[in-house]
């Protein structure tokens, strides 16, 4: 029969004392470097968001492909809880994001949304189950990129910051569908109504919320890929058609004509 081997008691001290400092040390300088790495690389707007108000930058979905590729580690996805109710219209996941270098798992990350959180309040939640996934898959992403490449100081994910990040999130992942969804919250005219509805009625409204100052960045953002889905929509079909002209039309001195987005040229 083996002894019993003693367990010896662990505190603070005695884990300080079989730390070699000089390779701490090290280690800190290297971590201090890359942080400066990724801040020269990274761009304001599409990498990372300044939030008005908070004390550290949001690290944005492309940064933080960015910071794995400058490691060369790769990402993967599990779904850890999905409910999908579709009689009272309410959808939720956890994801679970595994990093790994050379095939070896590093750390992981976790990410959650569902259809109740603010920023969904007026959109229709069956058309948003896609989107919670791919916001829970990129919530955990950011959050493992965070620990892994130890730059939590100098961009943040905390739960305290999540609702003025919402809306960098929302222009950040928006689709065709998304904007089509999104309702008019505000005067008397429009209120109630989705982006869609009034797109077909009411162009000339959506170009004036387009043009003014103080339009909310998302709604800006939707009316901008309504319009820019309209524009090629209307853009294939011209190119479709022959073109009747001669070859030394006034179109060949001056350019293509402006193209004319009819009713059957909208995107829904």
């Amino acid at each position: 029969m083996m002894p019993e081997t003693a367990i010896q008691p662990v505190n603070s001290l005695s884990l300080i004392d079989s730390i070699d400092v000089s390779s701490v040390q090290t280690t800190l300088a290297k971590i201090g470097q890359f942080q400066t790495i990724v801040q020269n690389s990274l761009k304001s707007g599409h990498d990372y968001g300044v939030i008005p108000g908070t004390g550290k930058p949001s690290l944005l979905k492309p940064g933080a492909e960015k910071i794995l590729m400058l490691m060369g580690i790769t990402s993967k996805y599990e779904v850890t809880e999905r409910i999908q109710d579709y009689d009272k219209g309410f959808f939720a996941f956890s994801v679970k994001c595994t990093l790994t270098k050379s095939g070896t798992p590093i750390t992981e990350g976790l990410g959650h949304c569902n259809t109740k959180e603010k920023k969904y309040i007026n959109q229709d939640p069956f058309t948003l189950a896609n989107t919670c996934l791919k916001m829970a898959k990129k919530r955990a992403q950011i959050d493992a990129t965070l620990t892994v490449a130890s730059l939590s100081e100098i961009f943040t994910q905390d739960i305290e910051d999540i609702g003025n990040f919402n809306q960098s999130e929302s222009i950040e992942t928006m689709t065709l569908e998304d904007a089509g969804n999104m309702k008019i919250t505000f005067g008397k005219k429009h209120k109630g109504q989705t982006l869609k509805e009034i797109c077909r009625t009411d162009r000339g409204y959506l170009e004036w919320l387009k043009n003014a100052d103080r339009t909310n960045p998302a709604l800006k953002k939707a009316i901008e890929v309504i319009f820019n889905a309209g524009t090629k929509k209307a853009g294939e079909k011209k190119q479709e058609q022959p073109d009747p002209k001669p070859q030394d039309s006034p179109e060949d001195l001056f350019g293509p004509e402006p193209i004319d987005i009819k009713d059957e040229d909208l995107p829904f």
